[in-house]
């Protein structure tokens, strides 16, 4: 009887192991779709998709503001607005570069690197280790 159950729970652990991945790629699927909904497209990223969804929302709604307020393309205000989300949203040490043309090498922590595109504007947004000063 013992073996009957063993392999009655080796099925079960399989089943739910495809139940899950099932769901990931559902959900994967869904983002991708909300990113070309966004007209979003991540270039490089060890963020978590998370994150990587409140940057590009954030950068979306603020592209869609300045559109119909009549303005122009504000780099420094974009970039502003998303460090300041990220820092009161996930804490200190965010850095952020907006841009339609730049050049970047940057050290980052472990997932804190998003660059990502949004109609043609580029978005470097990655954040830095912050020690405390001794006094």
């Amino acid at each position: 009887m013992e073996k009957a159950e063993e392999e009655l729970e080796r099925r079960s652990k399989f089943l739910n192991s495809l139940i899950l991945k099932k769901k990931a790629i559902v959900v994967e699927e869904k983002q991708e779709h909300e990113h070309e909904h966004l007209n979003v497209r991540a270039r490089a990223s060890d963020m978590p998709l998370s994150l990587q969804n409140h940057a590009f929302r954030c950068a979306r709604d603020n592209l869609d503001a300045t559109m119909a307020s009549g303005s122009k393309l504000d780099s420094k205000r974009l970039a502003l607005l998303l460090k300041k989300e990220f820092d009161s949203s996930y804490g200190p040490a965010w850095h952020c570069i907006v841009g339609t043309s730049f050049g970047s090498y940057v050290t980052h922590s472990i997932g804190g690197f998003l660059y990502f595109s949004i109609d043609k504007v580029y978005v470097l947004l990655f954040r830095t280790a912050v020690e405390p000063l001794d006094h």
